[in-house]
C-alpha cells in the first residue's frame, strides 16, 4: 500500500493527478506542468515533498559518521548552515545525494530521496562502527517547498523571523502561521528563490501553515506544484535526479560532482577508488544536450551519437523546456566528446535529431 503525506487530503480537494512516487501517493500535477512550472518562474508555487527522508545524527561521534559518509566536509559546517552532499559505496558508485544540516554543534539533520530511505538507513547503520546516535524520523517531518520570486514576500507574513536576510543554504528556526519549531531552510531544487519548511508533526500543525500559505498567496497567485513542474524546472537548472542522472553505478566524479568531492578531507567511503579515478581520469562524463529541431525531444535511455553516426553515450534525463521552448536534456558522454559546443546526435525513435553538448545551467535569469 501507498504511503501517504500528511496534505494528502489538500491534494484530492485541489483535484490533484496522484501518482507512485517511491512509494508514496503525490501529485504530479493540479491545474497543469506548465502552468505550475510558469508560476515557479514567475510568481510562486508550492510543492510538498514530505516523502523526502530525514535521519538525525547526534553526539559526540556525529561529525565523525558524517564525515565518514559523505564526499562533502561536513567539518565546515556551522549550526544553521546546510551543505549538498552525497553517499558512496566502497567502489565510488553514488548511493544517494542528500542534504547536511547542522542543527547544533553535536546535532545533524540528514535529508535523503524518497526512494532510498530504507536503502539510505540501512547503509548509514552498517557503516556506524563509531557508534553515533541515529534516528529515522523520516514519517515524522512533513516538508513544504514553497518556490518563486514572490516566495519570501508570501512567508514573511506568516513569520516573524526576517527570511530576506536568511542566505542561500542556511536556516533559522523559527514559526510559521502560529505553527512553532519550523525549520526554515533556503534551500531548493527549481534555480528559484525558494525556502524549504521542515515540520516536525509531533509538535506542529502542517496543514495549518499548507492553508495560510495559500491564504498569504493569494495577492501573489500562489499555485500548488506537482512533481511534473519539479521535474521540468530542475533540469532546466541541470540538478542531477537519483536513479536518472545518478546511480550506483555512477560516480561523482562522472556526475559533474567534483566539486563537492573532497578528496582531502581524509579518509571517507569510496575516496580510495575516487582517488583512483581522479588520477586516471574519468571515461565519461554527465552533461547536458539542447535539441534544435521543434519537438525533439530527448528522453531517458535515447542513444547520443557524434557526427559519424558512432554511440557515444546515453540519455539520462530529458524534457521539453517550458521556459526555453526548446528539447533539452543530461546524458552520459564519452569524456572525449563531453565539450561544450560539440555537436552531437540523439536517436529518438527511428530518427536522429542534431543536438549540441552544453553544460548546465540551460536557463539562466
Amino acid at each position: 500500500m501507498l504511503k501517504r503525506t500528511p496534505f494528502y487530503s489538500e491534494h484530492e480537494k485541489l483535484g490533484a493527478k496522484l501518482i507512485d512516487f517511491g512509494g508514496f501517493e503525490m501529485p504530479v500535477q493540479y491545474a497543469g506542468i506548465k502552468q505550475e512550472h510558469t508560476a515557479v518562474r514567475e510568481k510562486a508555487g508550492l510543492f510538498d515533498v514530505s516523502h523526502m527522508g530525514e535521519f538525525f545524527v547526534s553526539g559526540s561521534e556525529a561529525l565523525n559518521l558524517i564525515q565518514k559518509m559523505t564526499i562533502n566536509d561536513a567539518s565546515k559546517l556551522k549550526p544553521g548552515k546546510a551543505q549538498y552532499s552525497a553517499m558512496c559505496y566502497e567502489d565510488g558508485g553514488i548511493v544517494d545525494d542528500l542534504l547536511v544540516y547542522m542543527l547544533d554543534l553535536e546535532e545533524y539533520m540528514l535529508v535523503v530521496n524518497a526512494s532510498n530511505i530504507e536503502k539510505d538507513w540501512r547503509w548509514i547503520v552498517s557503516q556506524n562502527s563509531m557508534k553515533a546516535q541515529i534516528e529515522n524520523r523520516s514519517e515524522e517531518i512533513a516538508l513544504l517547498a514553497l518556490q518563486g520570486p514572490a516566495s519570501a514576500d508570501i512567508l514573511q507574513k506568516l513569520t516573524d523571523t526576517d527570511v530576506a536576510s536568511i542566505s542561500f543554504y542556511t536556516f533559522e528556526n523559527g514559526s510559521v502561521a502560529g505553527e512553532e519549531n519550523v525549520i526554515i531552510s533556503a534551500t531548493g531544487y527549481t534555480g528559484e528563490k525558494g525556502f524549504e519548511l521542515y515540520i516536525d508533526t509531533a509538535k506542529s500543525d502542517p496543514v495549518a501553515i499548507w492553508n495560510a500559505l495559500f491564504f498569504a498567496g493569494k495577492e501573489f497567485d500562489l499555485e500548488p506544484a506537482g512533481l511534473g513542474a519539479r521535474d521540468t524546472l530542475r533540469l532546466e537548472m541541470g540538478y542531477a535526479l537519483y536513479g536518472n542522472d545518478i546511480t550506483r553505478d555512477t560516480t561523482p566524479l562522472e556526475a559533474r560532482m567534483g566539486w563537492l568531492t573532497k578528496l582531502d578531507k581524509g579518509e571517507f567511503v569510496g575516496r580510495t577508488a575516487l582517488l583512483k579515478q581522479k588520477e586516471n581520469g574519468v571515461e565519461r562524463k554527465l552533461m547536458g544536450l539542447e535539441l534544435s529541431a521543434p519537438r525533439s525531444v530527448p528522453r531517458t535511455g535515447y542513444d547520443i551519437l557524434d557526427k559519424e553516426g558512432n554511440d557515444i553515450g546515453f540519455v539520462t534525463s530529458g524534457t521539453q523546456s517550458i521556459s526555453l521552448e526548446k528539447g533539452i536534456g543530461m546524458g552520459y558522454v564519452s569524456a572525449e566528446n563531453a565539450v561544450p559546443g560539440n555537436s552531437v546526435r540523439v536517436r529518438i525513435r527511428k530518427k536522429e535529431a542534431d543536438a549540441v553538448i552544453v553544460k548546465p545551467p540551460f536557463y539562466k535569469k
